[in-house]
């Protein structure tokens, strides 16, 4: 059924004359004459078939008609007046609490932290470093961008970026201990940032899991792993998203043209209720946007990368030769 409901200007008209108590005060809130608020009122009272205003000297008073339609009228206004800001002014202003993967928090995110804040200055960000599921749910955090399966349930979920694994390296490391082929990893210390099934799976791919092994490392997370690598402790996975803009500065090089796509991805999640929100819709569209860029600039060094995959014959040679850095993103 259709709920029959007053036409809204004369519900404004009302609402102003009798929180002002004069129809002049209403017409001056409202931008409109004296004559045009009396107008609406009588509008609205003879659409009722009741009186909700009585004459007291200069003033006016509602009548018990009036008085009981107030409080709704006041209450749906509030609520549409309180709705709109919530659409507006987060928008601009606020604050988001976003928990995101070490890796991609340290080598990613922060450093085009400088494009987000000058689009939107009042913003206010807290970062918490982590991989944890229970972030989604956690009221502490607003948005999460976690590296996994994707197997999250009962909460807003999408697939961010995909990865590519490939060893990385320091300069220095290469230049005093130089790898050029496979075989030169087990003179080499491995780091982890897992159980040992990336470095597996990228040694499958090279035909290399007879390799003998060096000393290894773990670290709970790719960021530790990455800096072991920096520093010069050893050989670590990178991945195309982490690592890119280290390769670009020359802080780390890529001994081989071979790279093998993660089991895993970056997803962003977030609560249901909260994927609504227009802060909340800023931030995760910033993060997509900030991607697309990314792909753009990288798309004229596309061709002259080569991936390799699983089963290619140089692979199978066992011999991957190290190419210039610019050839891995």
């Amino acid at each position: 059924m259709v709920k029959r409901l007053p036409p809204l200007n004369p519900l404004r008209a009302f609402e102003a004359a009798a929180r002002h108590g004069s129809l002049t005060r209403a017409a001056g809130e409202l931008n409109v004459t004296h004559g045009a608020v009396s107008h609406q009122i009588k509008a609205l009272e003879a659409s009722l078939n009741v009186r909700l205003f009585e004459r007291v000297g200069q003033r006016i008073r509602l009548t018990a008609h009036g008085a009981e339609l107030l409080p709704a009228v006041s209450s749906a206004f509030d609520d549409i007046a309180a709705a709109t800001a919530r659409m507006t002014r987060p928008t601009s202003s606020g604050a988001l609490s976003v928990a995101c993967v070490p890796a991609l928090l340290s080598f990613w995110l922060l450093p085009r932290l400088g494009s987000f804040t000058a689009q939107f200055p009042e913003v206010r960000l807290t970062f918490d470093a982590s991989n944890d599921a229970q972030s989604i749910r956690s009221p502490e955090i607003d948005v999460s961008i976690l590296y996994g399966d994707g197997g999250w349930t009962d909460c807003w979920l999408k697939r961010w970026s995909h990865l590519e694994l490939f060893p990385v390296m320091s300069p220095t490391l290469m230049n005093s201990r130089p790898v050029r082929t496979i075989r030169d990893l087990s003179s080499h210390v491995m780091l982890h940032a897992d159980d040992g099934r990336e470095w597996h799976q990228w040694l499958a791919a090279a035909d290399a899991l007879d390799l003998s092994r060096g000393p290894q490392h773990h670290f709970s997370d790719a960021r530790l792993a990455i800096e072991g690598a920096m520093h010069g402790h050893g050989i670590a996975l990178g991945d195309t998203m982490t690592a890119a803009a280290l390769l670009a500065k020359g802080q780390l090089v890529a001994p081989f043209n071979l790279a093998v796509p993660a089991a895993d991805a970056f997803y962003v999640a977030c609560r249901s209720d909260l994927r609504a929100a227009p802060i909340v819709n800023v931030f995760i569209d910033w993060l997509y946007a900030e991607l697309e860029e990314d792909g753009a600039r990288a798309e004229p060094q596309t061709s002259a990368r080569r991936t390799l995959r699983r089963g290619s014959e140089e692979a199978r040679s066992k011999r991957v030769s190290a190419p210039k850095p610019s050839k891995i993103r």
